[in-house]
Formats: structure tokens, C-alpha cells, sequence
């Protein structure tokens, strides 16, 4: 009985991975348009009525696989409050490194094409893409907030700062990726341009008036 409770358990899980492993590989190969739940769902070796139990649309496969990588760069809670200017570049060094990796992911870039592709035929493609996006902004947001409240930088507009800060990461990183003119950068590239970004934001960000 024992081990058919773990079965029980597991298995739910082990067809969820199977259902986005293929829904993402379907929805680049096919497009979104074109890549139907029974596609998908042939794929991931299992039912549509499984697939539909766990997911309740292709949307929502989506919104899923978007949610998954977008997840993994939920780091500013983690990061500590800065509390003097050295420490706010290292915190923007840090979430900037995890922004470049993780966005720079073969299968983010991929979702990045299939939004533009798509835009016509399925603009929630590029809805639900552009909602791990503002996540990301907001995590950068929040951490000049709390420079701001420690008096670390001057009281400019947050957002304004927080696309100043991004555009200092990616330069022309991104679209040299979409339009497949280079590869995922390199640790190492990405540790050096999240650390140059960071220094060259913080000499843009006047310390306020004491």
C-alpha cells in the first residue's frame, strides 16, 4: 500500500513535467498557433483528459513554462538590504548576473521568438511573456526602493532607474541572441557585464543631499 501511495504521489508530478517538457518543444517547433493539446499531449505520453486535469488550457501549459524559468530569478528577497553604496553594486551585480543567465536561456530566448512570431496569431503569447518580464522589473524596482529609503542614491523616478539599470545589462545582448547572431553568453561574460553594469549604474546614481 506504502508504495502505491509514492506512485500516487509522484506520478501527477512526473506527468506535469512531461506535459511542459512538451508543450515548450511543440510550441517551438510548431508555433503556438499550430501546436494543438492533442499534439502536445501525444508527446508527453499521456491522455487529453490527464493533460486538461492538469492543465486547463494551452494558455495556461504556457503561462506554466514561462512561470517556471521566471521563477528561478525570484532573487531579490533573498538578497540582503544594502546598507552603503560598495554593498548596492554587489546586490545589482548579483541580480543582474541571475537576470542574464537565466533570461538568456536557449528556451527563454525561444519563447522571446515564438512571441514575435506569434504576435499576430496569439498576442496572449506575448501577454503572458511580458508578465515574467515586469517580475523582473519589479525585483530591480524593489531593490532601488530600499537604496532610496537608505539614502544610498538620490530620490529620482524608480522606473525610470530601474530601465536605465536594465539597459545597462543587456545593451544590444538580447537582439543579438533573437536574431541568432551569437550564443548564450559565458559565465564569465555574464559575471563581467552584470558587474560593469552595476559599476557604471552606481556612477549615473547621485548620492541625495545630506
Amino acid at each position: 500500500m506504502k508504495k502505491q501511495g509514492n506512485t500516487s504521489e509522484s506520478g501527477p508530478q512526473q506527468a506535469r513535467e512531461r506535459i511542459l517538457h512538451a508543450a515548450m518543444a511543440t510550441f517551438v517547433e510548431l508555433g503556438y498557433t499550430e501546436a494543438s493539446t492533442l499534439k502536445i499531449a501525444t508527446r508527453a505520453q499521456v491522455s487529453k483528459r490527464e493533460l486538461y486535469a492538469l492543465f486547463g488550457s494551452k494558455q495556461a501549459m504556457l503561462t506554466a513554462c514561462i512561470a517556471d524559468r521566471a521563477g528561478r530569478m525570484q532573487l531579490a528577497a533573498q538578497l540582503p538590504q544594502p546598507n552603503h553604496r560598495e554593498e548596492l553594486a554587489n546586490v545589482l551585480a548579483k541580480l543582474g548576473a541571475t537576470i542574464l543567465r537565466e533570461v538568456s536561456h536557449p528556451t527563454v530566448i525561444a519563447v522571446f521568438r515564438l512571441a514575435i512570431t506569434e504576435a499576430q496569431r496569439a498576442p496572449e503569447v506575448a501577454a503572458t511573456l511580458d508578465s515574467a518580464r515586469q517580475a523582473t522589473r519589479s525585483a530591480v524596482r524593489d531593490i532601488l526602493a530600499q537604496a532610496q529609503s537608505s539614502r544610498l542614491i538620490a530620490a529620482d523616478n524608480l522606473d525610470d532607474l530601474s530601465a536605465r539599470y536594465l539597459a545597462l545589462l543587456w545593451g544590444d545582448l538580447m537582439m543579438s541572441m533573437l536574431l541568432c547572431m551569437r550564443e548564450a553568453p559565458s559565465t564569465r561574460e555574464i559575471e563581467h557585464k552584470a558587474k560593469q553594469a552595476a559599476e557604471d549604474f552606481m556612477k549615473l546614481c547621485t548620492e541625495p543631499r545630506r
